[in-house]
């Protein structure tokens, strides 16, 4: 069975795709509400994160989200140590879950899988594209927040150009191609692929 990565920079559309692949039977992997499940329910995890961060971290047990973010979003070395305590777990989990399925390709959507370092866990990599305007609208009105905001969690990503080039496969999301054309398309090779 092969793995696939989705990923692509904030407000490409990976989610997008990601359930377009679903339709298709093909089960995937949300590494984000994985990752965000991880940090509520892992012991060793939730105290390593209380010891960095502050018990603000966790309000009743679940994860303080807000308050996180309000952390590393500001400051680049702590976005990277959170990444460095939960991206391992998160890998892990990955894996576990991909060596369980058995269709002939998982997808495991991920915004930082080049960042993590985790395309080495991978097969081939999707990379979904997508203009920084587009993108910039698209996460201002998905998550409510202002430009600014958005630009700022833009860097701590890697170069949307440098990410299309790592990836094996590009779909594009410029709302000037279809989408599910392009999507069926590479379903059909990666069926090829694993036979």
């Amino acid at each position: 069975m092969l793995k696939i990565g989705l990923t692509g920079g904030i407000g490409s559309g990976k989610s997008t795709v990601a359930r377009l692949f679903e339709i298709h039977g093909i089960p995937v992997y949300y590494a984000d509400t994985a990752a965000k499940e991880i940090m509520s329910t892992d012991e060793v995890l939730q105290q390593q994160i209380i010891h960095h961060f502050g018990a603000n971290a966790y309000v009743n047990n679940n994860l303080n989200r807000k308050y996180l973010a309000d952390i590393v979003f500001k400051d680049k070395d702590k976005l990277a140590l959170l990444n460095s305590l939960v991206h391992p777990a998160t890998v892990r989990d990955a894996m576990r879950w991909m060596s369980r399925q058995t269709a002939p390709y998982t997808v495991k959507e991920a915004a930082l899988i080049f960042e993590s370092g985790s395309q080495a866990e991978l097969d081939y990599v999707i990379a979904v594209y997508a203009p920084k305007t587009l993108r910039i609208h698209r996460t201002m009105q998905r998550d409510r927040i202002d430009r600014e905001e958005v630009l700022k969690r833009m860097k701590n990503q890697i170069d949307e150009e440098i990410k299309m080039r790592l990836g094996d496969f590009v779909i594009y999301n410029d709302e000037q191609q279809l989408l599910i054309p392009q999507v069926n398309r590479l379903h059909e090779q990666l069926l090829e692929l694993a036979k």
